[in-house]
């Protein structure tokens, strides 16, 4: 079988660009935005916040959970959210290498 085209990238460039996927959907920024306001795991609060149906919530919910945006932890009949710190830190390690090399190039 031949390689995929992501194995020519590295783990890092990967994991990134995963994560970007992520956040490329305006519900998912608002979920987001939504769990660093709460700063707590919620648990069915997340449906009431936004409009839209509670099968795409959970289809938005899903995605963000796999790229490592957030946790999920089952109680009871509900699964409860938080942001999950580690996928952050590597944006964050990302963005600043970005904004250092930007600040110290010397374009147009």
């Amino acid at each position: 079988m031949g390689a995929t085209k992501t194995d020519f990238f590295t783990d890092e460039q990967n994991k990134i660009a995963v994560i970007a996927k992520a956040l490329g959907h305006p519900a998912r920024i608002a979920i987001i935005e939504y769990l660093l306001k709460v700063n707590e795991c919620i648990c069915g609060d997340i449906v009431n916040e936004l409009p839209l149906a509670q099968p795409t919530v959970s289809q938005h919910l899903k995605e963000l959970k796999n790229a490592g945006l957030i946790k999920g932890n089952i109680e009871g009949n509900s699964v409860c959210y938080c942001i999950d710190e580690k996928a952050f830190e590597i944006l964050n390690a990302f963005f600043s290498n970005i904004i250092s090399a930007v600040k110290k190039q010397n374009c147009c």
